[in-house]
Parts: structure tokens; C-alpha cells; sequence
């Protein structure tokens, strides 16, 4: 077989065929492929320029849904060889399809449905703003939930604001539109004069305001009433609310094609007291959901919407929450105290833990992974920051760093899992887009903006002039994707896939990757066929907890593996990050597990040479001729003490490749702005592996002052 037979296949139809089957793959590739001569060149279309006006309609696209093979092809032995190797390097030379498939995993032996290791990766978004949440309508956006749902699936749609179309390059396998709770939908009910809101409203100041083009005065004015949670009473009817909510439901049931594309039912619970974010969004297994929606106006404290979880729960309906935005919550998000100021203690944790099963690694408003302050010997750490300021705030406030960030809330959990023998920050990672215009775009070369007419040109974007939330819309970053380990692409598969924490999140390549964690993995365990199998067998994935120590061992190991995306850069590296505490106080550190081009750490201080840059910013263009296209490893913890509780996770670093806003330059020929960075570099995110000693073996500090603190 070619090898462009080998990728085209694996492309169009390899990864799943889109019923949850498994798909046949022959590893006929040679597995030393790495190198790749690639020129990635994706020049953007110039967008119409149009001025900052608020469209009163709906200007959307319906074509006809596109033919694609459905093959129900059942699930085949795999040559016994090592892993394939998926390169992209020919696919430059074929027409890109409107849905591009994603590859399938290599590791698979002949298992029967639903054994674990036929489990196959789907990437989707689960964050997005349409027309019905009030402040996209305020910013202009006219994009329904139908546009969000048809763009995630790779179909063309009219872009409200410009009047471009706009298209993902690569689909989406499934995806949750999460308008906000408060004042759902009611905004485009002005629109119709006839309607009950526009009879009600019409002297409304906000409704003024929208009508006379002043959409960010009004988005002001509601972000007052939503941070001081005073509510404006024309804009809460609750037969109204009702209504969309039931729309919101019937939309996502229309578009919810099992085995093919997953809609979830959902909402953005937004909490933000005094400008501090505490939002989450909400997820529901069924098609049914919930009678009624829960926003911050019946409570801003995430106590009380644990409780309507819960409550939702016991009625049948299968719920839970995923926060975001940590780095903007002024250390509210991941705080040792409770919403009453008192210390965590172990019934508040343990309900956390079972509300909120994951939380957005990264998103448009920059990355909660981990800031230079709390890890100045990350050299990684300063990724995406740009966004810094609490949102909304005038003049700008810089928010507070420590329990901010995902990476000290993971520490601090398995502090508190030593202390209190609970852990509230058991969190599995994944990551979105929280754009306010329906569409998910992840890819740097095709990114159109994410806040209706303040961002939706290349000339308004780089002019830094518009703000939105209170930042510049240079300073936003693309939207990232989310990796879902699922027995099928159905509801109940993703849904289940997140609960149990098999996810990771991406900056928004659709980076493959995967983890497992065990006591017994042979060096030479990725020379299988079946070392997916074995992983599941004799260890957990990620987001699992390492099954307690045989007697005879000394530290655990991990099975890591990673595969580009096609349409993006090579990899540089895998890194393992690791935290425990010692004698009370947290501790991390970062290991290098695979490198790319053959480099090797310095022995003495563990610095590793760089990868190098090949990006042409005037023509924001780079080359695939540094990195690999594919990295593996098979890692045992060389500073494991069984008596420490333990926290590991990947982080999947790409070669330097260009920004959104270097492609925007390139397109309108001017330079690249300054103060952001004109080459980023992508990376990916694994849920957590856990270790918990046993209770024979710990050794409780006598204090722990990071956990106990109380701050005003």
C-alpha cells in the first residue's frame, strides 16, 4: 500500500465510522516514518469589513447535508506490529473534504464491543454561545443554535455579522451549545414587535439601547445586573423562559445523529460576583432534560447549584457541571474555603467531586493550566496569559493568581485527600471555545473571532481598538477542542466518557493521545499490537486512580502515546507533570518523557535542547521538517515514595507554528501586532492518574497552610 493510500484512508475513514464501530486499519505504514516535509499554508479569505452595527435578523445557511459513506464495518484484527505511525506529509496534494474524518487510534487487538481497548477518540466542543445568550446578541451575533450545530458538523454557514461564509476544515464529532441561563433567549424576542418580551419591554433602558445600535452599552448594563445579580424583571418571564428552553431541547434532539454526530442538552450556569468568574456549564444525559433551567439568579453560589444537580438527579435526570475559567475567578474557583468564607471539610469536597467531574483547561479567554507565579520553573508556563483581567471590570482589575489554576488545584486535592481523606479538585480536563458567535473555530488558519462585530475582521481584530469583557480582541486566544475516549458517539458514550474523566483538552489541534497508569507495563509494551488492551487491563486510563500497590514494586509506570494532527504541527515533546505534598506544602515537577529529533535532556541540569522555529511570519507559513509526527514512551517515576498521595498528568507540546493573528498580517499585508507572540506552540492536556497510598503509609503533616487558608 502507499503511503498516501495509507493516510488518505485513515482520514476519510479510519477513526470510527461514525456508528461506533470499530474500523479495520492495515498497519502496512513502516513505523520509523517521523519526519515530515510539510508546507502548511492556509491563507485566510478576506473578510468584508463592515462597521460596528448591531443586524436586527437571523442570516443563516442551509444546505443540503453532504453524502458520506456509512459503512458498518465490525471490528478487525490488527497486524501484530508496533504502533503506526499516521503521517500527514501527502495529504497536502489532495482537495480537502468538507467533513474530514479523523485517524484511528493505533493499539487495538480483536476485542467485541464494549471491551475498553476498542474505545475510540471523538473531538467536539463543549462551550458555545448562540443569539440566545443576551450578551452575544448584544455584541450583534444572529447565528441560532441550528448555524452552531451545522458549522461543529463541517457544513458551510453564513457568519451574521459579515456576511461571510464560514466552515470548519475538520468536523466535529459532537457538540454542546451552552447559552447562558440568565435572560435564555429572550433577547431575540425582540425582533418581534408582536411579542410578548417586546410588548412588555418596549420602554426597557436595555431595549432602548438595542434598538438604537448601542449594543455595548447595553451588554454593559446587563453585565452590571448579572455581577450584582439585580436582574431586570421585564426579561424573567418564566412561560417565556420555558419555551426556549424547550426549543433549546428540540434543536439538539433534531440535530442529534447517534453514531455519527452527538448533540448534548446544556446550559452556562454564570456566576460572577463582583466581576470574579465562577461559571460552569451544565450537561444532561438524556433528550429529555431538565423542567427548568438554573441560573445565577436564583443563587450565585456554586453550593446551591450542586443542589439542583442533585435534585435533578433523583429525578431520573443524569447531570453534572464543568467550570471554566479558573484564571479569571480572582482565586474564588479552586479557594480552601467554601462560599460561606468557612475552610473546605470533607462533605463539601466530596459533593464537589461528585458535581463537577472535570473542568476547561483553556478556551478563548487564555489557558487555567498554570501561570509563571506559581510555576516559575515551568519555562512552558507563560502560554496564552494575555487575558488578564477580571472580566468586565473598568477600569481593569488584575485578578488574584493562587487558586486560579487548574495545576495547583490538582496538588491541593490530593493535599486535601491526605487531610481530610476527600478530594473536592478531582477533575478530569477538557476544553472549548466559550465564542459568543456559534461557531467553534479551533483552527489558528480559519479563526474568524469570537465576539460578534468586535472581533469579526482582520482589521478590527489586530487594531486592538474594540473591547470586549474589558480586554482588547488581540489578547483572545482561538478556541480549544476536547478528546473524549467513548465505547460509541452517542449521548450516553461522550456523556459517560467525560464522567469517567477518559478526556483531555487541546489549544485546538486534534491531537490523539493517550494514557494509562500501572504497576506492571514491560518497557517494551508499545512493541504490541495490543498495548491498548493491555493498558486497560493491568492499569487504568487517564483519569483513573492507580489501583493500590502490589507488594514487590516500587513505583508505577505510564504507557504515553501521541499522534499530530494532520492538518497542524509536528510534536516537540511529552512531558509528565507530577504533584504531591511533603510535610504540608505542595510540590511539582515536570519530567520529560519523549522528545522528538533524537534529543536527549542534559543530565545535569535537564534542560532540553530547543526544537527549533520554522515559521515565515510575513507569509505565516512554517515547514514539518523539526519534530515528530508521532512520540511515545513508557515512563516509571524514578522519585516515587508510596507514602505521598500523587498526582500525574501529560501535557503535549508542538513545534512552533503561527498564531491566529500572524495569519490575520498575512492577509491584509501589514506586520504582526506587538505585545502577543507571532508563533504559539499548541499543546494538549491529559486528564489526571491518581495515587493514593495506603493508610498504613501516611504520614499526616502536622499542618498544612495552603489549604487552611481564609482570605476576604
Amino acid at each position: 500500500m502507499e503511503l498516501a493510500d495509507l493516510v488518505h484512508g485513515a482520514r476519510e475513514q479510519l477513526r470510527h465510522n461514525r456508528n461506533g464501530d470499530a474500523a479495520e486499519l492495515h498497519q502496512d505504514a513502516p513505523s520509523n516514518i517521523k519526519k515530515e516535509n510539510w508546507q502548511m499554508k492556509q491563507p485566510k479569505k478576506p473578510a468584508a469589513i463592515l462597521g460596528l452595527v448591531v443586524i436586527l435578523g437571523i442570516v443563516f445557511l442551509t444546505p443540503a447535508e453532504p453524502t458520506e459513506s456509512a459503512q458498518n464495518t465490525s471490528p478487525t484484527e490488527l497486524a501484530a506490529a508496533p504502533p503506526v505511525v499516521i503521517p500527514a506529509a501527502e495529504i497536502q496534494s489532495r482537495p480537502e473534504p468538507a467533513r474530514t474524518p479523523s485517524v484511528v487510534e493505533p493499539g487495538l487487538a480483536q476485542y467485541a464491543a464494549p471491551d475498553p481497548a476498542n474505545r475510540q477518540v471523538y473531538f467536539g466542543e463543549q462551550h458555545l454561545h448562540t443569539q440566545d445568550s443576551p450578551d452575544a446578541f448584544m455584541m450583534g451575533t444572529r447565528n441560532t443554535p441550528d448555524d452552531a450545530y451545522n458549522f461543529c458538523k463541517g457544513l458551510p454557514v453564513v457568519k451574521s455579522t459579515t456576511g461571510d461564509t464560514v466552515q470548519k476544515r475538520t468536523a466535529y464529532d459532537f457538540c454542546a451549545v451552552t447559552d447562558h441561563a440568565l435572560y435564555l433567549g429572550i433577547m431575540p424576542q425582540l425582533l418581534d414587535p408582536n411579542s410578548a418580551v417586546s410588548r412588555a419591554a418596549a420602554l426597557d433602558p436595555i431595549v432602548q439601547l438595542i434598538r438604537n445600535g448601542m449594543g455595548d452599552s447595553a451588554f454593559g448594563v446587563l453585565a452590571v445586573g448579572a455581577t450584582t445579580n439585580n436582574p431586570d424583571p421585564n426579561f424573567l418571564d418564566p412561560d417565556v423562559m420555558r419555551s426556549v428552553w424547550q426549543t433549546h431541547v428540540d434543536i439538539a434532539n433534531k440535530h442529534y445523529e447517534p453514531g455519527k454526530f452527538t448533540t448534548l442538552i446544556a446550559f452556562e450556569w454564570t456566576s460572577i460576583p463582583s466581576n470574579q468568574n465562577l461559571h460552569r456549564n451544565v450537561f444532561f444525559r438524556d433528550s429529555i432534560g431538565p423542567a427548568a433551567i438554573f441560573s445565577t439568579f436564583d443563587s450565585d453560589r456554586p453550593e446551591d447549584l450542586w443542589t439542583y444537580l442533585e435534585v435533578q438527579r433523583s429525578a431520573g435526570h443524569e447531570t453534572f457541571a464543568i467550570p471554566h475559567n479558573g484564571n479569571l475567578s480572582n482565586g474564588l474557583m479552586f479557594a480552601p474555603r467554601n462560599s460561606d468564607g468557612l475552610p473546605i471539610d470533607a462533605r463539601y469536597a466530596e459533593r464537589r467531586a461528585r458535581n463537577e467531574v472535570a473542568t476547561e483547561i483553556v478556551q478563548t479567554k487564555g489557558q487555567s493550566d498554570t501561570h509563571p507565579a506559581l510555576s516559575p520553573y515551568d519555562e512552558f508556563a507563560g502560554f496564552n496569559v494575555e487575558y488578564k483581567h477580571l472580566i468586565g471590570t473598568n477600569p481593569p482589575v488584575l485578578g488574584r493568581v493562587n487558586y486560579s489554576y487548574v495545576r495547583e488545584a490538582l496538588i491541593n486535592g490530593v493535599g486535601y485527600q491526605e487531610m481530610l481523606g476527600e478530594n473536592p479538585f478531582k477533575l478530569g480536563i477538557v476544553a472549548g471555545a466559550d465564542a459568543h458567535t456559534g461557531f467553534s473555530d479551533n483552527e489558528e488558519f480559519n479563526y474568524t473571532g469570537v465576539h460578534g462585530t468586535n472581533d469579526d475582521t482582520p482589521e478590527i481584530r489586530l487594531a486592538g481598538a474594540h473591547q470586549t469583557a474589558g480586554e482588547p480582541a488581540i489578547n483572545f486566544g482561538t478556541p480549544g477542542a476536547t478528546g473524549v475516549w467513548a465505547d460509541e458517539n452517542t449521548r450516553e458514550g461522550i456523556f459517560d466518557a467525560i464522567k469517567r474523566k477518559e478526556t483531555y483538552g487541546t489549544t485546538g489541534p486534534l491531537i490523539r493521545l493517550r494514557v494509562f497508569g500501572g504497576w506492571s507495563f514491560a518497557a517494551g509494551v508499545l512493541d504490541h499490537a495490543d498495548w491498548a488492551s493491555q493498558g486497560y487491563r493491568d492499569g487504568v486510563p487517564m483519569g483513573g486512580d492507580l489501583p493500590a500497590m502490589p507488594a514487590g514494586t516500587t513505583a508505577p509506570t505510564f504507557i504515553v502515546w501521541a499522534l499530530k494532527d494532520p492538518d497542524s504541527g509536528n510534536l516537540d515533546r511529552i512531558q509528565i507533570i507530577k504533584g504531591w505534598y511533603q510535610n504540608g506544602y505542595p510540590q511539582e515537577k515536570i519530567y520529560e518523557v519523549a522528545l522528538s529529533d533524537g534529543r536527549q535532556a542534559d543530565p545535569t541540569t535537564g534542560k532540553v535542547p530547543p526544537v527549533g522555529n520554522t515559521v515565515d511570519v510575513a507569509s505565516a507559513t512554517f515547514t514539518n521538517d523539526i519534530g515528530d509526527a508521532q512520540l511515545s514512551a513508557v515512563w516509571t517515576d524514578p522519585d516515587f515514595d508510596p507514602a505521598q498521595h500523587a498526582v500525574y498528568y501529560v501535557r503535549v507540546l508542538e513545534i512552533p507554528t503561527p498564531r491566529w493573528s500572524t495569519y490575520d498580517a498575512a492577509t491584509l499585508g501589514v506586520e504582526p501586532p506587538m505585545g502577543v507572540p507571532t508563533a504559539i506552540r499548541e499543546r494538549a492536556w491529559s486528564s489526571p492518574i491518581w495515587y493514593t497510598p495506603d493508610s498504613t503509609l501516611v504520614k499526616k503533616a502536622l499542618t498544612s497552610p495552603n489549604l487552611r487558608q481564609v482570605f476576604q
